[in-house]
């Protein structure tokens, strides 16, 4: 029946031979990386979780379960490449991809099984970067502020947030621990015009009641008249349109949001002006444009390793090496380019594929056929 499956999709014998060697060595590598990794973070972190007293069930089930998954999507653009360049070249020292095109297979069709594999693994890392990294990183990150990092702080001043239409807030400082909030104003406008101001010395949270307390505080609502009208008191529980979680979230937690939270996440941000949308956004780009190099670091990886050279396989793979740390280069300095403010985030997420898409388009023209 599986054999009746693949004469439907059209996959030959060869298809498969190449698709078991593709997938096969790369989960190989993964899995080998991600156990050296895992060692050295361990040495690195074992005074962390002496000092802290942490239970084994913890750091293996919480940490590491949780750790697995984000690492391993985030090497697997450089271990695509590193993969299709080991294989390939061994095929290619072996002279099986000659025999291959001498039996009359063009080098298009050649390109079928690498790109099915490529797309599997695309979807694969879509999957995880979307729905299944963002809670495993809650649940490692978590774990991280209680045994690593320590609490969160908040330490942005002169915060400027819309918190509804017309509604803008700002606080000039804010206590992370006991969720208050110092210099408080609350502007409100009508058709462009300010029509509200309210000014405290502080808000604080009231958990109980899930509402603000706003102290001190001085009221002016503006009559187009003239006769303002001014309120003053000492304390008054108010609802607003804030939560302390607003001021707890660091960039580092939007990677706990599957890719639908994150879009409104930012739809919020947008609407109260956060001027961290740009860095938002860069992640919501990324978790295309990710999965994506899969097919463009696969159609390099071929085009390079299907040329005999004279230095073999070690000559490819460690020109592969450093083409996949190039783009890794690429995608950290145009993203923090963006999270600058510099470039559009949607640009500077893509400039890296772009450029490699066209490198790869070149070495293809010059890849034997």
């Amino acid at each position: 029946m599986v054999k009746r499956f693949f004469n439907i999709l059209g996959i030959k014998t060869i298809d498969l031979y190449i698709i078991k060697k593709f997938l096969g060595t790369f989960f190989f590598s993964i899995a080998l990386i991600l156990a050296i990794v895992i060692v050295f973070d361990l040495v690195e972190k074992m005074e962390d979780f002496m000092e802290h007293n942490t239970p084994l069930n913890e750091i293996v089930f919480t940490y590491y379960v949780n750790f697995l998954p984000y690492f391993a999507n985030f090497f697997s653009p450089l271990f695509v490449f590193i993969s299709v360049i080991f294989f390939t070249s061994k095929l290619t020292s072996n002279s099986e991809i000659v025999a291959i095109l001498s039996s009359g297979v063009s080098y298009h069709r050649l390109m079928r099984p690498y790109f099915l594999s490529a797309l599997f693994l695309a979807a694969l890392s879509l999957v995880l970067t979307g729905y299944i990294i963002p809670p495993a990183n809650k649940k490692r990150i978590d774990f991280e502020l209680k045994y690593i990092d320590g609490a969160v702080g908040f330490t942005k001043r002169n915060v400027h947030k819309q918190i509804l239409p017309g509604q803008f807030a700002y606080i000039e400082s804010y206590d992370n621990n006991r969720d208050i909030g110092y210099k408080f104003s609350l502007e409100r406008f009508e058709d462009g015009e300010l029509v509200s101001k309210l000014m405290a010395n502080r808000v604080s949270w009231d958990s109980t009641l899930q509402k603000w307390k706003v102290m001190n505080y001085y009221i002016r609502n503006y009559n187009k008249i003239g006769h303002d009208e001014i309120i003053e008191g000492k304390s008054i529980d108010t609802v607003l349109n804030m939560d302390p979680k607003d001021f707890k979230m660091r960039l580092k937690s939007i990677e706990t949001l599957n890719t639908p939270q994150l879009k409104e996440f930012i739809a919020d941000q947008q609407m109260r002006g956060d001027d961290n949308v740009e860095a938002y956004k860069v992640e919501k780009y990324r978790r295309l444009a990710f999965p994506f190099s899969t097919f463009i670091l696969t159609l390099i990886g071929v085009s390079l390793s299907t040329r005999k050279t004279r230095g073999g396989t070690g000559l490819n793979i460690a020109v592969g090496i450093a083409l996949s740390f190039i783009y890794i280069l690429f995608m950290q300095v145009f993203t923090e380019l963006a999270k600058a403010n510099s470039m559009p985030s949607l640009l500077a997420v893509w400039i890296p594929n772009i450029i490699f898409f066209l490198i790869g388009l070149f070495l293809y023209r010059l890849a034997p056929k």
